[in-house]
């Protein structure tokens, strides 16, 4: 019994600035809060100090109050005990997850195309018939053939037009400051509003995911959607490049629903890598999603989702958007904990796009 907490322990500890779950380093004050080097926790330490200092309270009462400057800068925080996870530990007897086991890969509506490839489901009924349970019951849903191949290519061609043009960067942190950034994700990235030129198609799969959203708003989870980030167009140039373990909301900034579309044409994973591997909270095993052409994958974005992007041997494409909770958005404003640049702009949901 004593394993499994410190086990579900493990999986709760985080970095309090960008998410990473990795290689973490303990407060040395209040010995509650993590983070994946120095530099972050100096970053996050204006934040930090208010209930750093309340936890140092209430276990050493007695103890004379430091002055308030960050713990690192004259104690260094201590390392967190490596222990292996749930998954890691039990390795040798977990079966490998496949996409056969992926919640929403062969037992939705997402399998009936039609001539085009797309799914012949219209965005209510796969919203409403779909994705809602799933996403209830497992906070992952996948969804293939989401616009058929005549789109998606549409999409992938002005994706790599983008990229020609050289307006992709490094991805960042919730922190911009960070030095170890290539370290922890390899990512290229460009922010699309939709009305940029030759970007048409990603316009119309940001409405048709902005639909899908909206016949879903008010049954996931207890969520109220009312708006979203714009799109982040994503590179992994092939070269080894991945995303480490991280959570993508880990201090309630307001972003519910992570949504991902892929555009990697006969994709092999076996091959090319480039897998999206998620621990959901509490649970041993973890789910494999490939980046496959014409995929859309729905999960929740806070700290029941840890994930990672393990790496890309060939070039890897993926458009991203997050979806904001209102009151979770307004609490994050209230306390400036919003995420940095492009990730933090709100964006209205587009009008309902035409049926075609």
């Amino acid at each position: 019994m004593e394993k499994q907490q410190s086990d579900l322990d493990r999986d709760r500890q985080y970095c309090e600035l960008c998410g990473k779950m990795e290689n973490l380093l303990k407060c040395g004050r209040c010995r509650s809060s993590f983070y994946c080097s120095k530099e972050h926790q100096k970053q996050h330490w204006k934040k930090h100090k208010l209930i750093c200092k309340e936890a140092d309270k209430a276990q050493l009462p007695k103890q004379i109050p430091e002055q308030e400057q960050p713990p690192g800068d004259d104690k260094a925080p201590e390392k967190c005990p490596q222990k292996k996870s749930p998954e890691q530990a039990d390795s040798a007897s977990l079966p490998q997850p496949t996409d056969t086991e992926i919640p929403g890969v062969g037992d939705g509506p997402n399998n009936t195309a039609t001539p085009n490839g797309q799914t012949s489901s219209s965005p209510q009924k796969l919203a409403m018939e779909y994705i809602v349970p799933c996403m209830n019951k497992h906070g992952i849903c996948v969804v293939d053939n989401f616009l058929g191949t005549e789109t998606g290519l549409g999409i992938l061609d002005n994706v790599k037009a983008l990229h020609k043009t050289g307006r992709f960067t490094d991805g960042q942190l919730v922190s911009q400051k960070s030095d170890s950034t290539k370290d922890i994700r390899g990512d290229k990235i460009t922010w699309i509003e939709g009305k940029e030129a030759g970007c048409e198609k990603i316009r119309f799969l940001m409405s048709r995911m902005d639909d899908l959203i909206r016949h879903c708003n008010g049954k996931l989870g207890n969520y109220t959607i009312n708006g979203r980030t714009k799109a982040m167009v994503a590179c992994y140039p092939g070269n080894g490049t991945g995303y480490v373990r991280h959570v993508d909301n880990p201090n309630g900034d307001g972003r519910c629903v992570t949504c991902i579309y892929y555009l990697n044409k006969d994709w092999n994973a076996k091959e090319h890598g480039g897998l999206l591997r998620i621990f959901p909270e509490g649970k041993a095993q973890f789910a494999d999603i490939e980046p496959k052409f014409d995929r859309l994958l729905l999960f929740w974005s806070d700290r029941r989702n840890p994930h990672e992007v393990q790496p890309a041997f060939s070039t890897r494409y993926a458009i991203t958007v997050w979806y904001f909770d209102a009151d979770e958005r307004a609490r994050a404003k209230e306390k400036y904990l919003t995420g940095a640049g492009e990730k933090g702009v709100k964006v209205e949901l587009g009008k309902p796009s035409d049926p075609s």
